[in-house]
């Protein structure tokens, strides 16, 4: 996966549209916005990753003669069009707000600047790995808030679908908040973390559970969390692992990252208990992780029965998604390039105000509050507008106008969101790596509001439009409207 070329990642109307440009000799530069409509889960915010993977998509995207043979197998495209695809180059520009910021609906995640034909191609691999690894990078941060700094950690691997999905959802999931992952080629590929201890078989595999826990805390004693629901919880796993703590402790042997994991029970109750006779033997300082199909719902509220769990191992409802398997990304075309240069908006219409685009070539800008550092709201405005923060400053609600706020002078702060990242054609952005796209995500979740976070009805962060595209957006609307009247 790490070295695979993605050029034929690809819907096949992407080509046909291709030919249909190349034939009528239509290639002027156009802007195309990806974004999303709505958060995963309901929920405030969304965390935006992937764009790693799309930069190198990007610097691979040529057409080998494998592709190129396979082609014109199809029937489909003529020989002339055949031979401009053999020296297919990107040769425009990309600009993307960087991995692990938080985000919200209707704001491109990735604008591409470039030749039609150029863009039109790159619209399905720009989605697939945008839309996944925001997906679950979301998905892990409403985990990691749910567990309140508790360590989370990703082991959903084996219910993936499919190995890239359990490899670069787990890159995903450690952007969001993770700690590690069981995933050892995702370890490999990005430099991060990988966790984990034994399985239920590993204890059947010995004649019984305290030579098995005995055998393993000898082999790992600087790892050694013991899997104690095997056979029964409370009266045989708990007092095995602490019969094997005090053989360690007594024969001088260092403990520092041990304890017991829970996989199946009343995941509080026990906790609990065991945590009751841990400290009685003296190891207070012993972790208690759990598992057992966690998901953000689940560890909220069991942190609020008071649970005495401090890690949480997260597989299958992470790394799927589960109950939002999709996030729903779309590329929209928002301007062509005139003649003289000058970007000419364009907008797509539809029944549902919610898939009526905005139209031109833009930039974002956040609103931060001066005082606390959070979020405000955040303003999509053309390129080239700019904004004096120690000046009053009035936004609005594009959908519901009357809805009006205004920043005073002095009292908010702004930062341009979408950053260069290929300008005529060449990379110009290097990508942190993923531990440190972790910090930046962490520290990016910390301007949101505890309103905005949370799962039930979280408050919704504004998006609004400058005067000056929300005037361009409603002349559109006004032009299509009076057309659709004449015919």
């Amino acid at each position: 996966m790490s070295t695979m070329k993605l050029t034929l990642l690809t819907d096949f109307y992407e080509l046909t549209m291709m030919q249909g440009y190349f034939k009528n000799g239509m290639n002027e530069r156009v802007v195309f916005d990806a974004f999303y409509r709505k958060n995963p889960d309901n929920g405030g915010y969304a965390v935006c990753a992937g764009l790693d993977q799309v930069i190198d998509y990007v610097k691979r995207l040529t057409f080998s003669d494998e592709d190129i043979r396979y082609l014109g197998s199809l029937h489909v495209f003529d020989e002339d069009f055949l031979e401009y695809l053999r020296n297919f180059r990107f040769s425009g520009d990309i600009y993307a707000i960087p991995e692990g910021t938080v985000v919200f609906p209707h704001e491109p995640l990735v604008k591409v600047v470039a030749p039609i034909m150029e863009a039109q191609l790159m619209e399905t691999a720009i989605l697939n790995i945008i839309n996944h690894q925001s997906l679950i990078a979301t998905k892990a941060a409403r985990v990691c808030y749910a567990a309140k700094g508790d360590a989370i950690m990703e082991f959903g691997l084996r219910r993936a679908q499919g190995p890239d999905a359990g490899t670069y959802g787990a890159r995903a999931a450690v952007i969001g908040g993770c700690i590690g992952t069981s995933n050892v080629l995702t370890g490999q590929l990005f430099d991060v973390p990988v966790l984990g201890t034994h399985a239920h078989s590993w204890i059947m595999s010995f004649p019984d559970e305290y030579t098995a826990f005995r055998t393993y805390a000898r082999m790992y004693p600087d790892n050694c969390v013991l899997l104690v629901d095997t056979y029964d919880t409370l009266r045989s796993g708990v007092p095995n692992a602490i019969r094997v703590f005090k053989e360690m402790r007594e024969e001088g042997i260092r403990l520092t990252r041990y304890g017991i994991r829970l996989d199946s029970g009343d995941l509080s109750y026990m906790s609990k208990k065991a945590r009751k006779m841990l400290d009685e033997a003296g190891f207070t300082d012993a972790s208690i992780a759990a598992s057992s199909d966690l998901d953000e719902y689940l560890i909220q509220s069991l942190k609020n029965q008071g649970a005495a769990i401090n890690s949480w191992g997260v597989g299958t409802n992470l790394i799927t998604s589960k109950n939002t398997p999709a996030f729903g990304g779309v590329y929209k075309l928002a301007a062509i390039e005139d003649s003289e240069g000058h970007f000419i908006p364009k907008i797509k219409l539809s029944e549902n105000t919610e898939k009526i685009t905005n139209p031109g070539n833009k930039t974002i800008f956040r609103i931060y509050d001066r005082e606390f550092h959070k979020v405000r709201a955040d303003l999509i405005c053309l390129v080239g507008e700019s904004f004096d923060p120690e000046k009053d400053l009035i936004i609005f609600d594009p959908k519901e106008t009357w809805k009006k706020t205004k920043l005073k002078g002095g009292s908010y702060e702004m930062r341009e969101l979408l950053v260069p990242v290929f300008v005529g054609g060449e990379c110009v952005y290097e990508s942190p790596s993923v531990m440190e796209i972790r910090d930046i995500c962490s520290k990016e979740k910390e301007t949101l509001w505890d309103e905005t976070r949370r799962f039930v009805n979280p408050h919704e962060m504004y998006v609004d439009l400058s005067d000056r595209l929300f005037q361009i957006k409603s002349d559109l609307l006004e032009e299509m409207s009076l057309k659709s009247l004449e015919k």
